[in-house]
């Protein structure tokens, strides 16, 4: 194994994102109460995301649309506007959560800065996921930020293509196995899958994975043992 680059995610790899997610579908499920089950809105909800996807893609603004598209819908257009105000609104509080990093992860970057050409190859909205990164302050570590469409393996292919890089030059570093390690591991790449405690459903596989490029680490800080 001779990586060149050194890849991480960013939601949930670098700092606190899914948390967040379901303390803002504790809030709908509550607006919409009258309508469905707490389980009932929640799986609503999830479908619609998943029907815009396409349309809007990942990140928080296509979730605020989607939140009030599914209220509209759950409510056959009854939804009252301080009801969609209210979905607005928590859609920008989830905006501008402040960033909390997960342990390790900047004592992590600081040990491989310099040794290695560090990027974030992360999903979701460009302006939300460059603020977050901001303000993290975890910027200079990297020498390039992607932020993608999607995470299946033509995208990867297309990063290296920029970078210049061949799979087997390429560590991904992140949370989702289905996002984040078997797309990497399909082209030829290297991948380590460190789990957060919770995760999206859409972000979820239902087999183990086994390949010679792939670990499963507890902690960020201990990709060190492998590439330091």
């Amino acid at each position: 194994m001779t990586p060149k680059i050194i890849a991480f995610d960013a939601d949930d790899t670098l700092f606190v994102n899914e948390p967040y997610f379901q303390e803002v579908e504790e809030k709908f499920c509550a607006l919409m109460s009258d309508y469905l089950s707490k389980q009932g809105l929640s799986q609503e909800l999830f479908k619609t995301e998943i029907e815009n996807l396409e349309l809007y893609g990942y990140g928080i603004k296509g979730y605020i649309l989607s939140m009030i598209e599914a209220a509209m819908r759950i409510s056959n257009n009854t939804i009252s506007i301080e009801i969609i105000e209210k979905i607005i609104e928590h859609g920008k509080e989830l905006l501008q959560k402040p960033i909390e990093l997960l342990d390790g992860v900047e004592e992590t970057l600081a040990q491989l800065h310099g040794k290695y050409k560090l990027i974030v190859a992360t999903k979701g909205d460009l302006k939300d996921q460059q603020s977050k990164l901001h303000r993290s302050g975890l910027g200079h570590y990297f020498h390039h930020i992607e932020v993608m469409a999607d995470k299946q393996e033509i995208n990867y292919q297309k990063l290296l293509n920029r970078l210049e890089i061949k799979p087997s030059e390429f560590f991904m570093i992140g949370n989702s196995l289905k996002s984040d390690v078997l797309p990497v591991l399909g082209i030829g790449g290297y991948a380590v899958h460190i789990p957060f405690h919770t995760t999206w459903e859409h972000e979820k596989i239902s087999h183990n994975v086994e390949h010679p490029n792939f670990n499963t680490l507890e902690k960020i800080s201990d990709v060190l043992h492998i590439l330091l």
